[in-house]
């Protein structure tokens, strides 16, 4: 399974347009890929706060329909990232994973809201489902960027049958030491692979974290992007994840 992590660049002064077509562009370098990864509302940009009302949309607005069509182009698995939801008087941070012919497999939205030198808590409603669905890889699990700090929802993830945990991230380089062991905590106490996608660059005096990831179910980082505009590209063998399991059952010993 070939897996592609697209660590966009995040420019003040850009349009959502502007990045949008960068975006695209940049998705046709991951052709040949099976599943390729966004990092969070990366259109409008994370902590461009004063945009999220203006450039929200609906599910089924021109965000969500152009990255259908995209993901039916390169015949892959998209996981979309993150963007600006709106749903009657209600916003949130709504991720979309689609699948090779363009539908929708599955939508997170983000339920633990960041509130530290952020205004996402007060501008955005927190979703409810755990976001776990079928495709054919196994069963995925969905989350966003300050979710890594909250292992339960992923532990819920896993008992709901997730073998393959996508992060689509805007993570500041300040907290980089966590984001790197989170990546790997994530992965090594579930048992999964995990695949992130972080931004980069610095946007609203934030300098962007980068470093996406992807992590096998013993913990270990095969694959890494550093600190600039990158597409993080390797292979990876969902079925390992039942042999790990088997041979370090560890999740069956669980306790509590």
């Amino acid at each position: 399974m070939k897996v592609a992590s697209i660590q966009l660049e995040i420019k003040d002064g850009e349009t959502k347009e502007q990045r949008i077509e960068r975006a695209d562009g940049l998705l046709d370098q991951a052709k040949g890929s099976d599943l390729i990864v966004l990092p969070e509302i990366w259109a409008t940009g994370y902590f461009s706060f004063d945009r999220y009302k203006a450039e929200a949309e609906p599910m089924d607005g021109p965000f969500v329909k152009r990255f259908s069509a995209k993901a039916k182009e390169l015949n892959a698995y998209l996981f979309a990232g993150s963007f600006v939801e709106k749903d009657g008087d209600k916003y949130y941070n709504t991720s979309v994973l689609f699948d090779r012919t363009g539908a929708i497999v599955g939508t997170y939205r983000k339920i633990h809201l960041f509130r530290y030198g952020s205004l996402e808590g007060e501008l955005l409603t927190r979703g409810e489902d755990i976001g776990v669905y079928d495709t054919e890889f196994g069963r995925v699990g969905l989350t966003t960027c300050y979710d890594l700090r909250f292992p339960e929802l992923y532990r819920k993830q896993v008992d709901a049958g997730a073998k393959l945990l996508l992060v689509t991230s805007a993570w500041p380089h300040s907290r980089l030491a966590h984001w790197q062991l989170f990546n790997s905590a994530r992965a090594l106490e579930n048992q999964c692979f995990l695949i992130s996608c972080n931004c980069v660059g610095t946007t609203r005096n934030v300098f962007m974290g980068g470093h996406s990831r992807v992590v096998d179910p013993w913990g270990t980082v095969v694959a890494s992007g550093g600190e600039h505009e990158t597409i993080v590209k390797t292979e990876i063998h969902p079925e390992q994840v039942d042999q790990i399991r088997e041979v370090f059952p560890s999740l069956k010993h669980r306790v509590l």
